[in-house]
């Protein structure tokens, strides 16, 4: 019995019965724990400096700027971080302009075209541009270094050096002036056909059609014709394209004898305008019936000329008014006193916040690039139908691959391919 007890009272008890189990769960625990957060002098042991580091003058700018590429390393992660350091001279002192992570800031993710840039996700890139605090002055060396740090240790990389200089071609914007060449070279070949075969096919523009019969009624009914050619000087397009529609209307008033009159707010567009003129009675056959007073100077004040405008209208009462160039807030307040008057009323403008006064108020209206066409369209002069026309082929053009781009592109993005990234880059404009 005794014997019995005694190896009852031996029998492990359960907690002490199998005590290497709780040291191999520790034991794994810890070679996760080192596994998953290893000790700082292990990430640091395997730093190394940035390999193939290079300072250079960045292309197609004009100038104060400085590009930096180094090799990505196989250590790039997150948590390490590539410091960029600067200085005058190459004993320094050094100043850091930048730190960023070093999974980040490759030659891929800069925005140019695939012509004029290596979009290499194999490098690290970044660029030093001149700012208010940081002067870089060009025809100057600039010495630069990079270093990479983990917070525990940092290694820098070798010392290059690179001077800013304006350069004379962007090659990022090639893609532009190929496209300016071969517009150009349409509007040529355009203009040769339209000078052996003149009879080419304009669109019919009706408020240019009803010119003739706007001078016609004009002298029928023995009143003056007036004609504006808007608030602008002679640097503004509409306003040359005002004058030359001016050269083809005092034509018909000269060949029908009908009084033209030409109030103006520019002297140098009434200057213009009277040459212009002259030069149509003269081509005409008329020079004995041009008036020098048919162009007059009334002021540069916006609503005094046109109060002065709107005095003539209600006492000449001219049979036709045209409106032709760039205008302001006096649109509304010339063309309702015109129409009130009972004129034929011709608008043209691409001024588009007074499109609505003018078709409101007006019988026929020029609306935008129909201004620029209209001289082509009454002369049928060749080098002016042959430069409509070119263009006319040149928005065909843009039209067409703006429809096909557009498809490429939903494509690719439906796809997730960048097949059709360099075709599409050809129509960027790029800085």
């Amino acid at each position: 019995m005794e014997f019995s007890s005694k190896l009852r009272t031996r029998h492990p008890t359960p907690d002490t019965r199998h005590p290497m189990s709780v040291y191999a769960l520790t034991a794994l625990l810890a070679l996760l724990f080192f596994i998953l957060y290893p000790p700082p002098c292990t990430l640091a042991s395997s730093l190394s400096f940035p390999e193939q580091f290079e300072a250079f003058d960045m292309p197609g700018d004009g100038g104060g700027s400085i590009g930096l590429s180094w090799r990505a390393a196989s250590f790039d992660e997150p948590t390490l971080r590539y410091q960029v350091y600067m200085a005058d001279q190459a004993q320094g002192p050094f100043t850091r302009i930048v730190e960023f992570a070093a999974n980040t800031h490759y030659k891929s993710d800069v925005d140019r075209p695939w012509w004029s840039w290596d979009r290499n996700r194999a490098y690290h890139f970044y660029q030093m541009k001149s700012t208010q605090d940081l002067r870089l002055e060009s025809g100057k060396s600039y010495f630069f270094k990079v270093a990479v740090t983990d917070g525990m240790q940092t290694i820098e990389g070798p010392i290059r050096s690179a001077i800013p200089e304006p350069n004379l071609f962007n090659l990022a914007k090639a893609n532009n002036f190929l496209l300016v060449v071969f517009f150009s070279t349409l509007v040529l070949i355009a203009i040769a056909k339209a000078k052996r075969h003149p009879n080419i096919f304009l669109r019919r523009i009706p408020g240019l059609d009803a010119v003739e019969e706007a001078i016609g009624r004009a002298t029928e009914m023995g009143r003056p014709i007036l004609y504006l050619t808007g608030s602008d000087d002679m640097s503004s397009l509409s306003t040359i394209a005002a004058t030359v529609i001016l050269g083809q209307v005092a034509k018909k008033t000269a060949a029908y004898e009908t009084e033209l009159k030409v109030p103006h707010r520019d002297p140098i567009v009434m200057a213009i305008c009277q040459e212009i003129v002259k030069e149509s009675y003269l081509e005409a056959g008329r020079p004995d019936a041009y008036r020098d007073d048919s162009n007059f100077f009334i002021t540069s004040d916006q609503f005094s000329y046109a109060a002065a405008v709107n005095g003539i209208m209600l006492r000449e009462r001219p049979a036709a008014n045209f409106f032709m160039g760039f205008y302001y807030a006096e649109a509304l307040l010339l063309a309702e006193t015109g129409a009130g008057t009972g004129a034929i009323q011709i608008a043209g403008t691409d001024a588009d916040l007074q499109l609505p006064f003018f078709i409101t108020t007006c019988d026929y209206t020029l609306i935008g690039e129909e201004l620029y066409a209209a001289s082509a369209y009454l002369s049928r002069e060749p080098v002016l139908v042959g430069t409509l026309r070119g263009q006319d082929l040149g928005k065909a053009f843009l039209l067409l691959s703006t429809v096909i781009g557009t498809i490429l592109a939903t494509i690719g993005g439906l796809a997730g391919t960048q097949a059709f990234v360099p075709l599409l880059q050809l129509f960027r404009d790029f800085k």
